[in-house]
């Protein structure tokens, strides 16, 4: 099969392009950025397998385009955010609302299956969470009138290697858990919390998370739609509070060094306190996938943090030199 995946350059785009490749797909990447996520990824595969398509998903004839040289599409594209993008909601609803109705409508003009990646945290009211859990209701309007076959896929909270940073450490627009804790770990600095640490958030390896979806698009493929949304989260779900603090142990035992201190922020608004944000991931039965194989946290971090010090830590400590 030809698969799309829209947000292709993106850090789980990445991972679901390789995933598609090891499983025999060719594989489209449409992106606005004009790269691909991996284009340092020493993987030969992805190199040579990898074809690239320049669009944006609010540009209803460029998805329509795509839609018409594949076999299916993984919708991955969206503006991220949670206190990001409260002050300026637009950009997101527009992105993430017009842009998966364009993706559904494509996909039902061509008759091809897709798969939509929707958020864990689909019930809170910030901009992100509204505007890409509207988009699942779009999902199952056009499942059940318009002969869509289209799969939903919720990954909670993935991390691994290769995931963008955020100032003052990176460039990244969005600040995510696990490349802030891991770099100020790294690099000595107090590990920032928001609010108390107790919020339970499920973490999710990426690659587990990418493999999910595309075996969710194989499934649509074969007429396969199912009930309700996968989801892909921790079997044994954990609060930030731990993965700060586990975090700044691996490090200080990988590195020699003292463990870092962890400090507490205010809770950053479009969240809900109190409310655990977590899997079923008894839904893993849809695409075959056994919960107990999924990667746990501690060999994910040990990944994740090994990756940060080989490819992040030397230029960081470079330019600060």
């Amino acid at each position: 099969m030809k698969i799309g995946i829209t947000g292709g350059a993106g850090f789980i785009g990445g991972y679901v392009a390789e995933v598609a490749l090891e499983r025999g797909h060719d594989v489209v990447i449409f992106d606005s950025s004009g790269r691909v996520a991996a284009d340092s990824n020493p993987n030969t595969l992805y190199a040579k397998n990898v074809e690239r398509r320049l669009g944006d998903v609010r540009d209803q004839t460029a998805v329509t385009e795509l839609a018409a040289h594949v076999d299916g599409i993984i919708h991955l594209a969206a503006c991220l955010g949670t206190q990001e993008t409260i002050q300026n909601p637009r950009p997101a609803a527009e992105t993430n609302i017009v842009g998966g109705l364009n993706f559904l409508e494509a996909c039902t003009q061509y008759g091809i299956p897709g798969v939509y990646i929707g958020v864990g945290n689909w019930w809170m009211d910030n901009t992100y969470s509204i505007s890409k859990t509207t988009v699942e209701r779009f999902v199952r309007m056009f499942n059940e009138n318009r002969g869509a076959k289209v799969n939903i896929v919720r990954l909670v909270n993935a991390y691994g290697p290769r995931q963008s940073v955020a100032p003052p450490f990176g460039p990244a627009k969005v600040r995510k858990i696990t490349p802030s804790f891991v770099c100020r770990a790294l690099t000595g600095n107090p590990i920032e919390v928001y609010g108390d640490g107790s919020q339970v958030s499920d973490m999710v390896y990426v690659r587990d998370g990418a493999e999910a979806l595309v075996r969710s698009l194989e499934a649509a493929a074969e007429g396969v739609v199912f009930d309700r949304p996968v989801e892909v989260g921790s079997v044994r779900p954990v609060t930030v509070g731990q993965v700060a603090a586990y975090v700044r142990e691996l490090v200080a035992h990988k590195f020699g060094t003292d463990q870092v201190p962890i400090t507490f922020l205010p809770m950053r608004p479009g969240e809900t306190p109190g409310t655990p944000v977590v899997a079923d991931t008894s839904t893993l039965e849809f695409v075959g996938m056994d919960p107990a194989d999924l990667v746990q946290l501690g060999p994910g971090l040990e990944a994740t943090i090994d990756w940060y010090a080989q490819h992040w830590l030397p230029g960081y400590q470079a330019r600060q030199a």
